[in-house]
């Protein structure tokens, strides 16, 4: 059964990554680099510090810096303990896909970091800033998506991992609201 969801995933990973034309590579080579994402970050917390007092900013941007060294760290964890090789690293799709980077990444990619990362802040962001933007969870929800999508395109990530990731990102998200929440209730920071 495992064997044929890697098949399948590793089909799909082959159609996917084919789906790229070298006009859309310096895009999604953009998307996907995280560097070019502070603006937006940046945007997020400063709605977010209109949101809050400053002591419980103080305390939510802790969390946030918490809540992406844990989904980074929890990435690599997976990455290490499965051992799963990127599909770059992979000798028998070498001829069969695209591999936009110019360098593959680490030797193993189960899950995606990146998008473990981004949906993380995605749900968080958009559980926090609900109030005043209703439909925030949705724009960040799809730009997330379009990040782990990157990913695939450049050649360095499987649907599945990718997949995982946001599954994980998501629940990290809320799981780290759910944690900001608490700190505000009990610590009275209204």
């Amino acid at each position: 059964m495992l064997e044929q969801i890697l098949h399948l995933d590793t089909e799909l990973f082959i159609y996917l990554n084919n789906l790229g034309t070298k006009s859309w590579d310096a895009f999604w080579m953009f998307y996907t680099t995280k560097f070019y994402w502070i603006p937006l970050y940046a945007i997020l917390l400063f709605f977010i510090f209109k949101e809050e007092n400053h002591k419980m900013f103080l305390l939510t941007l802790v969390l946030i810096v918490a809540m992406v060294t844990f989904t980074d760290q929890i990435t690599n964890v997976f990455k290490h303990g499965l051992m799963r090789p990127r599909p770059c690293h992979e000798e028998a799709l070498q001829s069969l896909m695209r591999l936009v980077k110019p360098y593959c990444g680490g030797k193993y990619g189960y899950f995606s970091g990146h998008a473990s990362n981004s949906m993380a802040v995605a749900v968080f962001s958009s559980l926090l800033l609900r109030r005043r933007f209703k439909n925030l969870i949705w724009i960040m929800v799809i730009w997330s998506i379009a990040m782990g999508y990157s990913r695939i395109y450049i050649g360095v990530h499987y649907p599945l991992d990718v997949l995982s990731g946001l599954t994980f990102g998501a629940l990290s998200g809320v799981m780290f609201y759910r944690l900001n929440e608490y700190f505000k209730r009990r610590y009275n920071l209204v």
